[in-house]
């Protein structure tokens, strides 16, 4: 979350970035972003021998928390620094990112198997 956090406050203006130029491309690395904290977030709590409802509820916690953080870090960069600007779409790429990534990590080790 630190990476995360110093990423979306640190101005990269006058850094050479330009070679990247993907329609939209910040969304797609919020979402990469929060995705992989839930995942993080999901293989910890699982490590500590997470099962039944406590270890929904905790899953539920994680993608709340992202969510929150991810609307806190864009009212920061809107309020408190000078080259970034705030966006309800970034908090929405955020946001799906965070429920992405726990679910996809739930269906990973949660599912019925088809194939034996």
């Amino acid at each position: 979350m630190v990476f995360v956090t110093f990423s979306s406050l640190y101005s990269f203006e006058g850094d050479d970035l330009s070679s990247f130029n993907i329609p939209h491309g910040d969304k797609i690395v919020h979402f990469v972003f929060y995705f992989v904290a839930a995942a993080l977030g999901f293989l910890f709590f699982h490590e500590q021998k997470g099962t039944g409802a406590l270890f929904r509820n905790v899953l539920m916690l994680i993608v709340v928390f992202l969510m929150f953080f991810g609307i806190i870090i864009e009212v920061v960069q809107e309020r408190f620094t000078m080259n970034r600007s705030g966006d309800v779409f970034d908090a929405l790429a955020n946001s799906m990112g965070a429920i992405s990534g726990v679910s996809a990590m739930y269906f990973l080790f949660y599912s019925q198997r088809w194939l034996k």
